[in-house]
């Protein structure tokens, strides 16, 4: 039973891009070889926003990665670089990931805004567009 773990994050600037793209390939390669970690799925979704979707064997899989490394030394910056973020997490029956639309569902019911410096609308709000999966991710 994999644990799931979605965020999804909207860059506030173009001018945040460069720096936020540095790391979160760094990120991405780090989660890619991080132990327990089963998938990893980015996508880059319209208007600079950007979901990531990771299966892990448990929950301090998870969290051992979120607190090392590149993925660590990013976070600090995210309320600056970012009107918007969210994450959840859950356990899921079967090894497929969750769709993207699932993901997005789940986000509503079960996950909770991030802290950012200059919040969005939609993110006082907390409601989010449906990603458009056919913009393309990434495994």
């Amino acid at each position: 039973m994999p644990f799931v773990s979605i965020t999804r994050l909207r860059i506030r600037a173009r001018r945040h891009m460069p720096s936020f793209l540095f790391y979160a390939m760094r990120s991405t390669r780090q989660a890619k070889r991080a132990p327990g970690n089963m998938a990893l799925t980015l996508l880059r979704d319209s208007n600079r926003v950007f979901w990531t979707r990771t299966m892990w064997t448990d929950e301090a899989a998870m969290r051992a990665f979120m607190i090392a490394a590149a993925h660590r030394r990013v976070m600090p910056r995210l309320p600056v670089w970012c009107d918007e973020a969210a994450v959840a997490h859950w356990w899921q029956d079967g090894d497929a990931p969750p769709s993207w639309p699932e993901a997005h569902r789940r986000l509503h019911e079960v996950g909770r805004r991030s802290r950012v410096n200059e919040p969005s609308e939609a993110q006082r709000r907390f409601v989010y567009p449906v990603p458009d999966a056919e913009l393309g991710s990434t495994e």
